[in-house]
């Protein structure tokens, strides 16, 4: 069998970089991308070829470094899409230009990395993306509303594109984590709006945005055995428990409990308004 060959766009750090070892450790091929060269040198030194690459590049820049990474090893079998970041603020207080560039990067980053790899996959016959939304693809939240949008974005993306890709022998599946104690949430990588709204500050939402700093470097997941189960059954290992690829892979007791709670909530709803909801069939 022919050697796994992974690209993993935001390699530097969190899932990206804990997948990226566990490959590399596995004697895979890992070509890891990130914009910063110094950050990947760590997987560099284990073995890992880098590409410097900001996924919010016009879509020539993305194909020519699919297409690039594709040719160091003649093939590529695993696409993991992690690269994203947390916009925090409120609605009212954020630009069109702020929302613009997070789902740039979260969604159409996503999507122009997966365009750019479903040709090298399709003439294989065969392949695996790995997208990643999060617990926030469950459940939406005040000062973090757009962020959750993007993620419940890509985790229905992810459930169209395995339905597109199937008949080509290309699986897919969604990665939701819940809180895992990664960089993620730390200061420097949470972005901010430039404005704010007093009403937002002081009043019902006081200390709002200050949850993410208490949360931070108290997260109850462990990310090296999150990814450790993510590698397991994208690979078909011990975690996948002879059971195929799922289209949405929930990780954590956290965001397991938050996607049990909204599926009940949800069925609750529409069980509630079911005779309002029918009564707009046209007439038969």
């Amino acid at each position: 069998m022919a050697t796994p060959v992974w690209f993993i766009t935001g390699a530097s750090s969190g899932f990206g970089f804990e997948i990226a070892k566990f490959a590399l450790a596995s004697g895979h091929k890992v070509i890891a991308a990130a914009r910063s060269a110094p950050k990947l040198e760590p997987l560099k030194a284990l073995g890992a070829d880098i590409i410097i690459l900001d996924v919010t590049a016009p879509d020539a820049d993305i194909r020519a470094a699919v297409d690039r990474a594709a040719s160091l090893y003649g093939r590529l079998t695993h696409v993991v899409n992690s690269a994203g970041y947390i916009l925090e603020g409120f609605t009212e207080e954020q630009t069109a230009d702020e929302v613009r560039a997070l789902y740039d990067t979260n969604v159409l980053g996503t999507h122009k990395v997966c365009r750019a790899a479903i040709p090298h996959l399709r003439a294989q016959g065969a392949g695996t993306i790995v997208n990643f939304g999060s617990l926030g693809s469950w459940e939406g939240g005040a000062a973090w509303a757009h962020y959750c949008a993007t993620k419940a974005a890509v985790s229905i993306f992810s459930e169209g594109l395995a339905e597109e890709l199937s008949p080509f022998g290309i699986g897919v599946v969604v990665v939701e984590p819940g809180y895992f104690r990664t960089s993620f949430l730390n200061p420097g990588a949470r972005l901010a709006p430039a404005n704010t709204v007093d009403a937002y500050r002081t009043g019902p939402w006081e200390g709002r945005t200050a949850i993410l700093d208490t949360v931070n470097e108290n997260q109850p997941g462990d990310p090296v055995a999150g990814s450790r189960v993510v590698f397991e059954v994208v690979t078909g290992g011990a975690a996948a428990g002879g059971r195929k690829l799922p289209v949405r892979l929930v990780i954590g007791s956290d965001c397991v409990a938050v996607v049990r709670k909204k599926c009940e909530d949800t069925l609750a709803l529409v069980n509630e308004w079911e005779t309002v909801s029918v009564s707009t069939d046209l007439a038969k």
